[in-house]
């Protein structure tokens, strides 16, 4: 076990895997071979890493997650106390599937609210917000902020995690402004786009 990240005694971490630099990982964990953990993260109780697994740098997974073969977590995302994740369409005890995992991409800033269930095989945009207890179906744009079963879009959120002032269906040319960090937006097609300082 290298020195530069913290794993509580009550948790397993099998070899080979990579684990980075100020990383924690706390009580009753498990994270197994083959997985990718960025730098600066913090994995709470009772969360399961499978192999193959890769989360970006500053990732929070609250306690009991478990985030299965197939997923991936980008930099800064925030998956909420006992949040699923799933990895098979169509499950079966007596069938096995390890060659039908899906893909499952959670982008950057992508925040996931508690006891929220995302199904396989879907993308989660940047800086998404998914409501709690919401069961995500689809890919969900960026800035999108999604409630609901199934979670459809009801409104847009800045990069900070402040609910933006537009209306869930937007029109080309809408912009918008955080009134909280001050950030811009603008709308095209239905997606949010944020405007880049110069």
């Amino acid at each position: 076990m290298a020195d530069n990240y913290f794993v509580h005694e009550s948790s397993y971490v099998d070899q080979p895997c990579e684990i980075g630099e100020g990383t924690k990982i706390w009580h009753f964990s498990h994270v197994m071979s083959g997985s990718q953990i960025g730098r600066g993260c913090n994995i709470g109780q009772n969360v399961v890493v499978s192999p193959g697994v890769r989360i970006g740098n500053n990732v929070k997974i609250q306690n009991n997650v478990s985030v299965y073969t197939g997923v991936e977590l980008e930099d800064d995302v925030f998956c909420g106390p006992s949040m699923v994740f799933t990895n098979v369409i169509n499950p079966r005890s007596h069938v096995p599937r390890r060659d039908q995992y899906l893909r499952t991409l959670v982008k950057q800033g992508a925040s996931i609210g508690a006891n929220a269930t995302v199904v396989c095989g879907h993308t989660i945009g940047r800086y998404a917000f998914i409501g709690a207890g919401s069961v995500v179906t689809h890919d969900v744009p960026d800035f999108a902020l999604v409630v609901g079963n199934p979670a459809r879009v009801k409104g847009w959120m800045c990069h900070c995690g402040v609910r933006l002032e537009l209306e869930p269906k937007l029109q080309n040319s809408d912009d918008a402004q955080c009134r909280e960090c001050g950030s811009s937006y603008i709308s095209h097609d239905g997606k949010l786009s944020k405007i880049e300082s110069a």
